[in-house]
């Protein structure tokens, strides 16, 4: 059974960081994508940053310069690097797996609806 655990949330000052992390376990798949997708009060979910198995990457303009997201095959764990935070950064933050489909960075990002798995979550809260 596939599971994903996000961890890593918290509450900062804007221009701080936070670094979240996802703990993937049950799959054994090679081929891959997996993301950061958020979701803030009143708003629809948006996709943040995603990376496949070959290590591409793609990123929300929003986020660009400042988020860095990446995975360590090792431990099986995907990150997402937080950087100078705003306050329109807060949202749950969860994070995404597509074992299945191969589909392209760019392309989940712009609909999560393509991914398979999804982890619980983990809040970040950005104070001005």
């Amino acid at each position: 059974q596939v599971q994903l655990v996000e961890s890593g949330g918290g509450s900062v000052r804007a221009g701080g960081s936070l670094r979240l992390s996802c703990a993937a376990s049950g799959y054994t798949y090679s081929s891959y994508c997996m993301g950061w997708f958020r979701q803030a009060p009143g708003k629809e979910r948006e996709g943040v940053a995603a990376i496949d198995s070959d290590g591409s990457t793609s990123y929300a303009d929003s986020v660009k310069g400042r988020f860095t997201i990446s995975k360590d095959n090792a431990k099986n764990t995907l990150y997402l690097q937080m950087n100078s935070l705003k306050p329109e950064d807060t949202a749950m933050y969860y994070c995404a797996a597509d074992l299945t489909s191969g589909y392209l960075p760019r392309t989940v990002l712009a609909v999560p609806e393509m991914m398979d798995y999804w982890g619980q979550g983990t809040q970040v809260t950005v104070s001005s």
